[in-house]
């Protein structure tokens, strides 16, 4: 079989995985699309306990309605469930996700949104096709085509998300600068020991925050950045710097902070640029 037959047989295959996906879709059966999001409520926080492992997050309980039964569970989120949680308070909205029909098989998740329409896989599976031609070409004809073929879908993609990331950064700054101080306190420094597969050892230490804003609410937080001398800093007194309309966005450094946005757009701007003048080096050498 030559490469043409190769080709002819790759796209094949991936082009049924990715029509399978998009039927899958329009059905609405893919797994994302039989996912339930509920929105489930903390209950009560238990403070982590000094020393112990930061794997499975602080430790919670909280109550969720199940939307088609209207049922209410209670539950925790010791063991595997999903997402860590790494900022709780007692009345904080967290998303609870679970099979349709099955509550008990629930996972937190961070987000409130439903979970998609499970499209990430055929998708890929579509860009799997097209990429089949574009490679088979550049082996044929030379590198340009390599440059033109995937430069321009991936200049197209950062063009289009550029303005998003834009508003993105521009909503953080905006909330970077509601910042609020208040006294906080490192309530504990949890330990994580892990062996390679050469038998070395490493340990990571995460430092719990404890901090109560100025309306009241009292948070406990994982602290993983901008703490000196983690492991000296089991009850030490520090300045946290929040948001009033979301507490588990703070920081101690805010100058810092404030610079990390900045630079992303930078960022994103320059490999921009990069795709855009390598595609038309691609272009050019035709």
């Amino acid at each position: 079989m030559d490469l043409h037959g190769y080709l002819a047989l790759w796209c094949g295959a991936f082009g049924a995985l990715a029509l399978i996906g998009y039927g899958r879709s329009l059905a609405g059966a893919t797994r994302a699309q039989r996912t339930v999001t509920a929105v489930g409520r903390i209950g009560r926080v238990r403070e982590p306990r000094h020393g112990s492992s930061p794997k499975d997050g602080i430790s919670v309980v909280v109550t969720f309605h199940d939307p088609s039964t209207g049922k209410e569970f209670t539950v925790t989120n010791d063991g595997e469930r999903g997402e860590r949680i790494t900022a709780a308070w007692t009345g904080r909205e967290i998303g609870v996700r679970y099979p349709r029909g099955r509550p008990h098989a629930f996972r937190f998740t961070g987000s409130l949104d439903p979970a998609g329409r499970g499209l990430g896989w055929p998708n890929f599976a579509a860009f799997l096709v097209y990429a089949g031609p574009v490679v088979v070409t550049a082996i044929e004809r030379g590198w340009p085509w390599a440059l033109f073929g995937f430069g321009w879908p991936w200049a197209v993609s950062l063009a289009y998300h550029l303005p998003g990331n834009v508003r993105d950064v521009n909503r953080r700054l905006a909330t970077l600068a509601s910042l609020i101080a208040v006294p906080g306190r490192v309530v504990a420094v949890l330990r994580n020991v892990s062996t390679d597969e050469d038998g070395h050892t490493s340990t990571s230490l995460m430092p719990v925050l404890s901090f109560t804003t100025r309306e009241g609410t009292a948070v406990t937080a994982y602290c993983e950045a901008g703490l000196p001398d983690p492991a000296a800093a089991y009850g030490r007194d520090v300045a946290v710097h929040y948001a009033p309309a979301d507490p588990a966005v703070f920081t101690l450094d805010a100058e810092a902070e404030r610079r990390h946005p900045k630079q992303y757009i930078v960022l994103n701007a320059v490999v921009l640029l990069v795709v855009v003048a390598t595609t038309a080096v691609g272009v050019v050498a035709l």
